[in-house]
């Protein structure tokens, strides 16, 4: 059994489809090692992206392949202490790119796109939905996560179905999210296109159970909102 350890470690971090003893890896990420210079007999972090992390040693390196050896299993940063759902509307342009990147960096376990009334689009492409789940992976490498978010393919604001509690950002609301948010059960916020949600699709939503919260005094911008309500529990320690 591998000894583990607390804190964070210093090194270059690596995806790997699993924890073994020995770790082969294809073409993608070596070619992560080659950029970051890493060579034989070096020391890196390995993660399988669902919450385990580990020391590992490079045997072998060449342009295509690359053996790694397990080392000392890793303490993780630490998740929320349920899973955490970004819903957010689609939006135009790379806006959703900065939205998945803040949003993975911040702890969310999955984001799920939503198509609302006046979402800026009414679809998403195959290759803009790989975009995004590659910007979750690159940004949980870097923010030293353990989990890399799920980017799931939109849906109607109506399928959406959620566990635990369910908060939507809401211009005129009076609750705070401090005031509100409950860590006995899963978490999802919810954020709407340009223009906001529409009164039936609120009304909607807290008939099933959602708690409108306030974002303060000011009108913030689609790809604005979701990252203050993801930093506002952030800022609560969690």
């Amino acid at each position: 059994m591998k000894r583990r350890l607390t804190g964070p470690s210093d090194g270059h971090r690596v995806l790997v489809p699993a924890l073994e003893s020995v770790m082969r890896l294809g073409p993608g990420e070596v070619r992560h090692l080659h950029v970051l210079r890493v060579r034989v007999g070096e020391t890196v972090r390995v993660f399988d992206g669902r919450g385990q992390e580990a020391q590992a040693t490079v045997t072998a390196l060449d342009d295509l392949h690359a053996e790694l050896q397990l080392g000392d299993v890793l303490d993780g940063v630490a998740e929320t202490p349920f899973p955490l759902t970004l819903a957010v509307a689609l939006l135009k342009g790379d806006k959703l790119v900065d939205v998945v990147r803040a949003a993975t960096e911040l702890g969310v376990a999955r984001v799920q796109l939503l198509v609302t009334a006046r979402a800026d689009a009414r679809e998403i492409g195959t290759q803009k939905l790989q975009r995004l789940e590659r910007v979750a992976q690159e940004a949980a490498k870097q923010s030293r996560r353990t989990v890399i978010p799920a980017v799931l393919e939109p849906i109607a604001l109506g399928e959406l179905r959620w566990q635990g509690e369910l908060y939507v950002a809401q211009p005129g609301s009076v609750t705070r999210l401090a005031d509100a948010l409950d860590w006995s059960s899963p978490v999802t916020i919810l954020t709407g296109p340009e223009g906001g949600l529409t009164a039936q699709e609120v009304d909607s939503l807290t008939s099933r159970g959602a708690t409108p919260v306030t974002l303060g005094p000011r009108i913030l911008r689609a790809e604005t909102a979701p990252v203050a309500l993801l930093g506002a529990i952030a800022a609560l320690g969690r």
